[in-house]
């Protein structure tokens, strides 16, 4: 991986100065060119893998997303159910109210509701029964216990045939109560989805909390990239001005080695023009000399 030293992110111009430009050698251009492209090349390697980490958090940012909405929506049906549940529990209950209602009507026009049930009163004989059979009593106790135990008879036979002849009160209750029961049942169901809702609810929160965390580390990650790839882009920058003033440089060398071919063509062209002409008035003329003529095209 690429060593993250501190990223000179300065523009061209500093990182090469026009002055330097003029006054560097070639040899110390062509140094610095290389430079400015090894760590240009450095730089972008370093930029394109804080982008791929940059992406790949973006991806899990997207992903707790999702799973964000995903617990957003059970939760959401959930508590659709769960409001379904309540309003069918509020209708059973208010149903219930108004079967009691009716019992405790009929109660009061039965006089039931004064005194006990036939339960207790069949108790209550037992146990005076028991208390004649088991205990020692004066004659005077025990004609108040027999009395006792045949008023107690008398009332229980009374309320028996009183709720015998009124056995519909009976299915009232019974109709009431099952109401009632299912009632409890819807209620039972509202919490149990109510809690899983919750559940949902906590789930959707640590996601999106989840995902704002690993958003925070993606946008740290871009701005690490972006830091990078203008350091980059900067050497890149520094390059470019570097081989623009080499190839100047070369154009100058190039127009100088020109003069000087153009220069010593002149020279050469003199000197033959000189001996052709000495040439013409008769003297004699070396090989060398003919060499140079013929070279110029004089002769």
């Amino acid at each position: 991986m690429v060593e993250e030293a501190t990223l000179e992110v300065s523009d061209a111009d500093e990182l090469i100065t026009d002055e330097e430009l003029q006054e560097k050698s070639k040899g110390q251009l062509i140094k610095k060119a290389g430079q400015f492209r090894d760590r240009r090349n450095e730089l972008n390697q370093l930029a394109s893998s804080r982008a791929s980490e940059r992406d790949e958090l973006n991806a899990k940012t997207r992903e707790k997303v999702d799973e964000a909405q995903e617990h957003r929506e059970k939760r959401d049906e959930l508590n659709e159910r769960v409001q379904e549940h309540k309003e069918q529990r509020n209708e059973l209950n208010a149903k219930a109210n108004e079967l009691f209602d009716k019992v405790d009507e009929r109660k009061g026009d039965l006089e039931l509701d004064e005194g006990k049930d036939l339960d207790e009163l069949k108790e209550d004989i037992e146990q005076l029964e028991f208390k004649q059979q088991t205990e020692v009593l004066s004659p005077e106790d025990e004609r108040e216990l027999i009395e006792k135990i045949e008023n107690k008879r008398e009332e229980y036979q009374q309320r028996k045939e009183t709720l015998e002849d009124n056995d519909d009160l009976e299915d009232l209750v019974e109709e009431a109560e099952e109401v009632r029961a299912e009632a409890s049942n819807h209620h039972e169901k509202v919490t149990e989805l109510a809690d899983e809702a919750q559940q949902h609810h906590n789930q959707m929160i640590e996601a999106y909390r989840e995902a704002d965390d690993i958003r925070d580390e993606a946008d740290e990650m871009h701005e690490s990239f972006v830091e990078a790839q203008e350091a980059a882009d900067a050497h890149h920058e520094a390059f470019v001005r570097v081989q623009k003033r080499l190839r100047e440089l070369d154009k100058q060398e190039e127009e100088e080695r020109k003069g000087k071919r153009a220069e010593k063509q002149e020279e050469a062209r003199e000197e033959a023009e000189e001996i052709y002409e000495r040439f013409k008035e008769g003297e004699t003329v070396d090989t060398e000399d003919l060499r140079k003529l013929q070279k110029s095209g004089l002769l």
